[in-house]
This record gives structure tokens, C-alpha cells and sequence, in this order.
């Protein structure tokens, strides 16, 4: 299963989750977009999930907390415990084996990150 973790504001539009998707490598073949379940339901996620033909899977801040991600941003550990929600929800997600196949990648407003991890999930 190939998943799209995403990070992102509150304020983030629909076009900087697009942008930060294709800087980390496009939505071909995406299953699924994860994210923190606290912005499952924020408005321009839905858009771009509904856009792309994929389910959002939330994933608890609890769960994020517990993996190791290879790029860091300490305010993101700070309140998270992660330090990076896109790789770690991306990871969570694809399930056992999971390996991503992208680092985040940030949108230029820096208000959206990406990262792609396939897994074993179904």
C-alpha cells in the first residue's frame, strides 16, 4: 500500500497540500492520505482526498508519538513527540514493513508537508 502522510496549519489551502504532495513525489498511486487525527477533517485535506479518490486516515498523536522519522523539526517533536507527522503518519498507515519512499517535502508557504511510505497494509 502506497500512503501520502501529510503535515499541515490549520490555514493550509488545498493548492499548498497539492504542492508539497508533488515536491514529495506525486499522488500516482496513492491508497490513502493520512494524517494527525486532530486535522482529519479539515476542509482542504477532504478537497485533495476527495480530488485524488482516496480514504484520510487519521492517525492518533499517541501512535505518532512512537515513530522514529529521519528528518526533525523540533517544533513538530515539541508537540507531537514525532518529528515529522507526514513521515509518521505515512509510515503508521502503510502498515507492517512500511519504508518511505519520499521524505517530507515542504509547499513554499511552508504551511503543508508531504511524505510517501509504502507498506504492507491493506
Amino acid at each position: 500500500m502506497k500512503v501520502a502522510g501529510l503535515g499541515f496549519k490549520r490555514e493550509v489551502t488545498l493548492a499548498a497540500l497539492r504542492e508539497a504532495l508533488a515536491a514529495a513525489g506525486g499522488p500516482e498511486d496513492l491508497a490513502a492520505v493520512a494524517t494527525v487525527s486532530d486535522k482529519a477533517e479539515t476542509a482542504a485535506l477532504k478537497l485533495l482526498a476527495r480530488e485524488l479518490n482516496v480514504p484520510i486516515r487519521p492517525v492518533s498523536a499517541d501512535v505518532l508519538a512512537g515513530i522514529a522519522t529521519p528528518t526533525q523539526s523540533e517544533s513538530v517533536k515539541a508537540k507531537f513527540g514525532t518529528g515529522s507527522v507526514a513521515e509518521a503518519a505515512a509510515l503508521a498507515v502503510a502498515g507492517r514493513g512500511a519504508r518511505l519512499v519520499s521524505t517530507r517535502a515542504l509547499s513554499q508557504d511552508r504551511t503543508a508537508t508531504a511524505a510517501i511510505a509504502e507498506g504492507d497494509a491493506e
